[in-house]
């Protein structure tokens, strides 16, 4: 059957499109993890506790962008795509601007809110797109490749500190990333919306409302116990990306480095491991799937299962052991792993009517009782360990929040088990047509 997605504009851009969706990521990226990158900086001069900065980086911020972006989510699967991005870039990089005027927690958290509210938009109308642009096959190199914005994003932001600080100061990194946000907002605008895949299924001349949507998310759920195995994994994951909010106050505070040169240092590790983790994540789950028929969660099984013995002995190796850098090095290394697989997952388990939706309630599953738990309650934990006297309040809150992400373990191993049998079951309900392959 023939579709729209098989238009000769989509295959001759379709790699020029991933890449600007991609570095827009970056720059998605660059602004969220800035605030942790300079908490060195700003904690100290804007006088924050570690509860006020882990609501900063957790939820005053998530939870904005979770609510929002379930909302947002119903608005891409009914409206054009790349002028809902165009416009969400346009808001967070302004207001990134504003934050750079901050002069103590409400003035920092204003902004804040709105930035969750911009940024909620641009991974569910990317993840929709993809899923009109690519074929299956390709999802998980296309979705690993937008996935480099995370590690990239969260390096660059720390070279930012290591190499722009001294010139511009926080507030002047600030200014200059709100503008060059705004610039590539005003690009994006102009960028030609994706034709949607057609269906099997009859279709309808108007878009679905939000209430039908809602309902249809549910029976996506109930349907698939390997997507909400999926999800529920990934939330147990994103619970110590979190709590990482006060890793750099962990490097300088409770590890003796300078934080100056730790910034540095955590750039090139992030660089290096969470690019050739979001590779070995597109790829390798790609390959994986094709050799074993095994949905791409038992890939993440696996890499998790390695991995978990160096996450631990981060915590409680000497800074200048191998094992420690080794420890560094592959925290990076699976957080790029973790998003291709699970996002290529999400979209293949999901009706393509109904893409944007999941992936906003994926997103928010995944901020709001991940991320923004994480870093809030690692926040309070910090602070109640510190006020009774507990030696080493950020290396025993980051070791707890490594055995409470080991939960992800199990929950990938099963959603890998009963991916086959739930995507089967899709594709019988919603035949659903895929965009052609050479694509990408």
């Amino acid at each position: 059957m023939a579709t729209d997605a098989q238009g000769p504009g989509l295959r001759s851009g379709g790699a020029g499109f991933l890449a600007f969706l991609t570095f827009l990521n970056v720059i998605n990226f660059v602004d969220r993890q800035l605030l942790a990158s300079f908490a060195n900086w700003i904690v100290p001069e804007l006088g924050l506790t570690n509860t006020q900065f882990g609501l900063l980086t957790g939820l005053v911020f998530i939870f904005f962008y979770s609510v929002m972006g379930l909302f947002m989510g119903t608005l891409v699967d009914r409206m054009n795509r790349t002028r809902l991005i165009a416009g969400g870039v346009g808001l967070w990089s302004g207001l990134t601007a504003v934050s750079g005027m901050a002069q103590g927690f409400l003035s920092l958290a204003l902004p804040r809110v709105f930035i969750g509210v911009g940024e909620s938009i641009l991974t569910p109308a990317a993840m929709s797109l993809f899923g009109d642009r690519y074929p299956a096959r390709w999802l998980g190199v296309a979705t690993g490749i937008y996935g480099l914005g995370v590690p990239i994003g969260i390096a660059s932001s720390l070279f930012i500190v290591a190499y722009l600080e001294p010139i511009l100061g926080w507030r002047g990194c600030f200014y200059a990333l709100g503008a060059i946000g705004v610039v590539l907002a005003a690009a994006m605008w102009f960028v030609k919306e994706t034709p949607r895949v057609q269906r099997r299924a009859a279709q309808t001349s108007s878009a679905p409302s939000f209430r039908e949507l809602m309902l249809g998310l549910l029976s996506v759920l109930r349907h698939s116990p390997s997507l909400s195995m999926t999800v529920l994994g990934a939330v147990s994951f994103t619970l110590l990306l979190g709590a990482s909010a006060f890793e750099q106050l962990w490097f300088v505070r409770e590890r003796g480095f300078d934080r100056s040169e730790i910034a540095e240092i955590s750039a090139w590790y992030a660089i290096f491991g969470g690019i050739i983790g979001t590779l070995v994540g597109g790829y390798g789950g790609d390959i994986f799937m094709r050799r074993t028929g095994i949905g791409r969660p038992m890939f993440l099984f696996w890499i998790m299962l390695v991995l978990a013995p160096f996450n631990v002995a981060l915590r409680i190796v000497e800074p200048d052991s191998l094992l420690f850098w080794a420890g560094v090095f592959f925290i990076y290394f699976q957080l790029g792993v973790f998003y291709g697989p699970t996002f290529a997952t999400v979209q293949e388990l999901t009706p393509p009517r109904m893409r944007g939706t999941v992936v906003a309630f994926c997103i928010l599953m995944l901020q709001m009782f991940g991320a923004a738990a994480g870093a809030t309650v690692a926040g309070l934990v910090i602070e109640m360990l510190q006020s009774s006297g507990v030696p080493e309040p950020y290396t025993r809150t980051l070791l707890a929040f490594t055995f409470v992400s080991m939960a992800s373990i199990p929950l990938f191993f099963f959603a890998g088990r009963r991916f086959r049998r739930d995507r089967d079951a899709l594709s019988a309900r919603e035949g659903v047509s895929e965009p052609q392959a050479g694509s990408v």
